[in-house]
């Protein structure tokens, strides 16, 4: 992986964080410490900049959304606790992906608020960023938000536009794809029971231990709205990012101890 040091597939839910836990640490302990894990071996390779793809940030109809801003800042509350957390953009990064998107015909935009540079320039850092980055390394982000107006192909384009921004760089750079899978595993949860919640996870689980990411590309429509993923999008970006012959992938765990399902895999560098 030319320039990319590291890559993960890791969930975000908010209980996850060990501040956040509450009274039940067990519901989700199998992947906490899966997370803390990946975080280990991403600070092995030592990145200096870290690639976020989150479903739940800045939301750009009909286009990619990369955030500019000198900064990024968030707050979360769960279980009668909060936990806050603050990161430095790197805008360099940021903008070289917006380039190599735009070179390649890809619908994205840079998003900043306030100011060009300086205090005021900062944008809201949620929860899908949040999560997996309070276990990994503090070095500068750049968040990237899907859009679901564009098709499958277009998000395996834009990893192809950052795997050229990358290769362009002289940074060591870690790629991280915040996924939570089917929200249809509880009929108490907000979005109720599905079966197709099962299966699209044991499919999802399949195709990332085989590297047939790709694969995803092809749920139907009505599977994907039964079962209410949102980590198909960032998983087929990071795809067009690291081809098949580059995933030396190390799958860690799949649980669904709530409605929705939770996923940690990881993928060495091959050099």
């Amino acid at each position: 992986m030319k320039h990319f040091t590291f890559a993960c597939i890791v969930p975000h839910g908010s209980e996850i964080i060990p501040e956040l836990m509450g009274s039940s640490p067990e519901r989700m302990q199998q992947t906490r410490n899966n997370l803390n894990k990946i975080g280990e071996e991403m600070r092995k390779t030592e990145p200096d900049s870290i690639v976020l793809l989150t479903p739940h940030g800045t939301r750009i109809n009909g286009a990619f959304s990369i955030t500019v801003s000198e900064r990024l800042m968030g707050n979360l509350w769960d279980n009668g606790a909060s936990f806050s957390m603050e990161k430095k953009v790197d805008k360099e990064l940021g903008f070289s992906i917006a380039e190599a998107s735009k070179a390649n015909h890809i619908p994205a935009a840079t998003i900043n608020y306030g100011t060009t540079e300086g205090p005021y320039s900062c944008l809201q850092l949620d929860w899908g960023a949040m999560v997996p980055l309070r276990f990994m390394p503090d070095v500068p982000v750049v968040v990237i938000t899907p859009s679901r107006e564009l098709s499958f192909g277009q998000h395996i384009q834009l990893g192809k536009a950052i795997r050229e921004a990358a290769e362009k760089s002289d940074k060591r750079i870690a790629l991280v794809a915040s996924c939570d899978w089917s929200h249809a595993h509880d009929a108490e949860g907000p979005y109720g029971f599905n079966p197709a919640a099962r299966k699209l996870d044991e499919e999802a689980v399949r195709l990332i231990k085989t590297n047939k990411l790709e694969e995803m590309g092809s749920f139907e429509p009505d599977f994907i709205e039964a079962a209410k993923p949102d980590g198909i999008w960032q998983t087929l970006i990071l795809a067009g990012a690291i081809p098949v012959e580059e995933r030396n992938v190390e799958f860690l765990s799949y649980e669904a101890p709530t409605y929705f399902g939770l996923i940690c895999a990881f993928y060495k560098a091959l050099f």
